[in-house]
């Protein structure tokens, strides 16, 4: 399982990937609607969806010419019960974590 955590938290670092996971929050999205608000490459964008993909907190699926992403919310299981070891945190909770992600996208880097 460590293993998996570090992947999931490594995952997490990124704050371009958290904004992704954010906007995920919402509904599925294409992959160029998700490179859309960056200002990066869409390249870039993918390698970002491929390490989210890695570490299972989306799927992403072609339908047709398109390819989806899809937020996975029980990725982040193991890692809410590892932290629920520390006796500060609360059963996964979609609405905070959103929470959390959007008041990090409003911290300037």
């Amino acid at each position: 399982m460590s293993t998996r955590l570090d992947i999931v938290f490594a995952a997490l670092a990124d704050p371009t990937r958290r904004r992704i996971l954010t906007m995920l929050l919402e509904d599925d999205m294409a992959v160029t609607d998700v490179a859309e608000p960056f200002d990066v490459s869409l390249a870039a964008i993918s390698k970002h969806l491929g390490v989210l993909t890695n570490a299972g907190l989306i799927s992403q699926e072609k339908r047709g010419r398109v390819k989806w992403c899809k937020l996975e919310p029980d990725a982040l299981r193991d890692a809410s019960v590892w932290m629920q070891g520390f006796g500060q945190f609360d059963q996964l909770d979609l609405d905070g974590f959103e929470r959390f992600l959007e008041k990090e996208l409003r911290q300037p880097d």
